[in-house]
């Protein structure tokens, strides 16, 4: 997988014995490229990235925000992996940098999961951070 940020000048090839050392910037793996690529698959738009923030809120003060956007914001880090664009704003990077984005399939449990370096702590729902 190739992660390119639009705030540097080189790229970085990311594999998955890779994912964990990424320190500087948020990494979709591939299970989770493939999903967002699927998910815009049936939007029908090619214009849309995947914004990735940290908002106040939730059991531990912070929680994580997900969803499709057009917009490009002043400051926002744009990385791309293999045509999925990612995008995090100014405010969240220094919380999110290393955070691998995932996405789980299982009996048990469906949908995009975050592993967060930077948390120090979490509540039981895992929808927040401190």
């Amino acid at each position: 997988m190739t992660a390119e940020t639009s705030t540097t000048e080189s790229t970085d090839v990311v594999t998955d014995a890779a994912v964990a050392t990424a320190a500087e910037s948020v990494v979709l793996t591939d299970g989770a490229a493939v999903k967002v690529k699927t998910l815009l698959d049936q939007e029908g738009r090619d214009d849309l990235a995947l914004r990735v923030a940290v908002q106040p809120g939730g059991c531990s003060g912070l929680r994580y925000q997900l969803f499709f956007d057009d917009r490009a914001l002043d400051g926002d880090e744009k990385i791309d992996f293999d045509g999925v664009a990612v995008v995090v704003d100014r405010m969240s990077v220094p919380y999110l940098g290393g955070a691998v984005i995932d996405f789980v399939d299982t009996i048990e449990k469906q949908g995009f999961t975050i592993d967060n370096p930077n948390a120090t702590g979490s509540c039981a729902c895992g929808d927040s951070f401190h």
